[in-house]
């Protein structure tokens, strides 16, 4: 295969399917879920991954996070359970970052007692935070960077660094960033985990899992796998795929649409913070400046206590209060009653994730009509 260095040519280009029937520009798509055994080089079948269009858009994440391998799945938390379990038993012990997709965490405190295995989640996410909590059965290290919700960065490299030295797997969810702004291996990490439902699919119209790593590591993942029955079908791989190709188009618009909407929304006069790695104030800015490529299209921001934020989510008119993000449309909504509510009061109070906080996915509109937008429904919702 070709080996390409321009990221939209990967994008375009890398595991696309040579229609030699018609001649086709784009890959056709194989539905069969029967392929022959005999006398062949490759044994087929949708549950171990290989179908051709699996293969296909699997080639290009691995190609696009600058891994050996990858592999696709149904879900973000098919790709997530399958690759932990695959690496944790009974007995063993896992480092979390304190702040997780709400869905991961949810998995780890209602099953991981099940399997006996033991985990930990952070108090911060400084390097000593993690090495404090490293124990002798401890064999993984999980972050995610920028977090959700709250964009909080990890240092990838001080994490990888340390996870070498106690001779740990370390596991990234780098799905916030995409590999357009960020590529931990090359920091690295060991692991790096995608809901391909979000930028990588982004319009909003399938549900995707993504693993990439070495080829030793996919094969692990790949044993384990089979047997949990989470694999992506051939029709929602084409849909990946054809998505990825503008994956740099719309992900330098989005960076560009949410810093401009961080730097309206932090000086607002409705808005009590703003959580936006691109802003100067940021706590980590200086750590997104030196490991990411782009800062994003997700921030969140807080309205004042005295702004109703169902009611603000409700006088929208062109951002859509929605679940999920990272569609090329703006979607907005509140993490305590949505991707956190799982977590409960207590550990969202915890994570800082407070009942007044909106998660803002910036879309690729004109950013004079997002700003209109949320000035109106500010304005609508202020009392006289």
């Amino acid at each position: 295969m070709t080996k390409y260095s321009g990221l939209n040519t990967i994008c375009t280009h890398v595991g696309e399917i040579k229609d030699t029937q018609f001649g086709g520009a784009v890959s056709p798509i194989f539905m069969a879920s029967s392929y022959p055994y005999l006398d062949v080089e490759v044994k087929r079948y949708p549950r171990y991954f290989n179908t051709p269009n699996q293969e296909a858009v699997a080639l290009k994440i691995a190609a696009l996070e600058h891994a050996e391998s990858a592999l696709t799945f149904a879900s973000g938390m098919a790709a997530i359970s399958s690759t932990l379990l695959t690496f944790l038993k009974h007995g063993d012990h896992v480092v979390f970052q304190n702040e997780i997709y709400g869905g991961a965490y949810n998995f780890v405190v209602e099953e991981f007692d099940k399997f006996g295995i033991e985990y930990t989640f952070t108090k911060g996410v400084a390097i000593a935070d993690f090495e404090s909590q490293i124990k002798k059965n401890t064999k993984v290290i999980y972050i995610e960077t920028p977090s959700n919700p709250l964009l909080t960065l990890t240092d990838i490299a001080g994490i990888a660094k340390l996870a070498k030295q106690k001779g740990l797997i370390s596991m990234i969810d780098n799905t916030f960033a995409s590999p357009v702004n960020q590529t931990p291996i090359d920091f690295g990490i060991d692991i790096v985990l995608h809901s391909a439902t979000k930028y990588l699919g982004g319009h909003s119209d399938i549900c995707a899992g993504a693993v990439a790593s070495t080829n030793d590591n996919i094969n692990k993942i790949f044993q384990k796998s089979k047997n949990l029955g989470g694999n992506m079908s051939d029709f929602m791989c084409y849909l990946l795929e054809r998505s990825i190709k503008t994956l740099g188009l719309r992900v330098a618009q989005h960076n560009a649409n949410a810093l401009a909407m961080a730097t309206y929304l932090e000086h607002h006069k409705a808005v009590k913070k703003v959580y936006y790695p691109g802003l100067k104030s940021h706590p980590n800015h200086q750590l997104a400046k030196a490991q990411m490529k782009g800062f994003g299209g997700m921030l969140s921001f807080e309205l004042k206590d005295e702004f109703d934020a169902t009611a603000f989510q409700k006088a929208l008119k062109l951002v859509k209060p929605s679940l999920s993000l990272a569609g090329v449309e703006s979607t907005i909504l509140l993490p305590a009653l949505t991707s956190h509510a799982l977590m409960g009061a207590k550990a969202r109070k915890e994570q800082g994730i407070s009942d007044n906080l909106l998660r803002f996915s910036i879309g690729v509109e004109e950013l004079e009509d997002i700003i209109a937008d949320v000035e109106q429904a500010i304005k609508k919702i202020t009392k006289s």
